[in-house]
């Protein structure tokens, strides 16, 4: 993320994690270290994976004190190593250690989801099926979990409600129809927008396709319905499948020919990355 970014999207929510953890006072911290002493701390790899959220790990700090120094040894997206290094933070040790579980909630956080998404991009290697997220994010973190997923080699489907039109079942059925949802969209929408519909048979496809659909999701589908699906789209639309992707089921998508697959366990299902801040000092 860069500065901007950071401002506009980050700070405030960044912010409000501080503040729900130091309501009045870090106690413990002021309890053994009464006044200013300048200080260090490493942050040390503990697991592989790839790293993400440096940027916000570092704003965490200087949030709390624009004077905090934090000096990286590495990147967004690069792969890290148990035992590595990452980095150094400088500063009032009292901010050191009151903001050191924020920071590193931030980082584990989304070091976990760029660690997951990338083990799924390397299964679909080969294929020219790209992986997305979706809305399933934790409330006031998806801008930090979307983000985590592009640094891990995936990328973001629709950031909000604001920013696409998916008609989904519950649509479907408040329009009284596939064909009825889709020209209603054409009709309300700004006419650069894409339009896509989920469908959860072929029979749902087939009226989609005439409705004229931009993007069309394969609920849930077999793997049979779902080739026999893309083999009726002929490149007519694009294709997305979704429904309970993981890493341990993704393999078996890879051949069918989607243009796109869709998982929210990217997002809500990803374990952290161990990481830690170790070898606190006074300089």
């Amino acid at each position: 993320m860069n500065n901007i970014t950071m401002q506009l999207n980050a700070d405030e929510l960044i912010m409000s994690a501080l503040r729900e953890d130091i309501t009045s006072e870090d106690i413990t911290t002021n309890s053994v270290m009464r006044e200013y002493q300048q200080g260090e701390v490493d942050l040390i790899c503990k697991q592989d994976g790839i790293i993400a959220g440096l940027e916000v790990f570092k704003r965490t700090f200087e949030l709390l004190d624009s004077d905090t120094e934090v000096v990286l040894n590495a990147r967004d997206g690069d792969a890290v190593k148990n035992g590595d290094k990452l980095g150094v933070v400088r500063g009032d040790i009292r901010v050191l250690l009151s903001g050191e579980r924020t920071a590193l909630n931030y980082l584990q956080r989304m070091s976990g989801i760029a660690t997951y998404t990338n083990s799924i991009v390397k299964l679909l290697e080969g294929s020219k099926t790209k992986l997305l997220d979706t809305r399933k994010t934790t409330p006031n973190m998806r801008v930090f979990e979307k983000y985590s997923v592009k640094a891990g080699g995936g990328y973001n489907h629709r950031y909000n409600l604001s920013d696409g039109i998916l008609l989904k079942d519950n649509h479907i059925g408040a329009a009284g129809g596939v064909k009825e949802a889709v020209q209603m969209a054409k009709e309300y929408a700004p006419f650069v927008r894409k339009i896509e519909i989920e469908v959860e048979n072929l029979d749902m496809l087939k009226e989609a396709l005439e409705a004229g659909a931009d993007i069309i999701m394969l609920d849930n589908m077999s793997v049979e319905d779902m080739k026999e699906a893309v083999r009726l789209v002929a490149g007519k639309a694009e294709t997305e499948c979704s429904g309970n992707v993981t890493k341990e089921n993704v393999a078996r998508l890879v051949d069918i020919g989607v243009d796109y697959i869709s998982s929210g366990a990217l997002t809500h299902s990803a374990p952290i990355l161990d990481l830690s801040l170790k070898n606190l000092h006074a300089i």
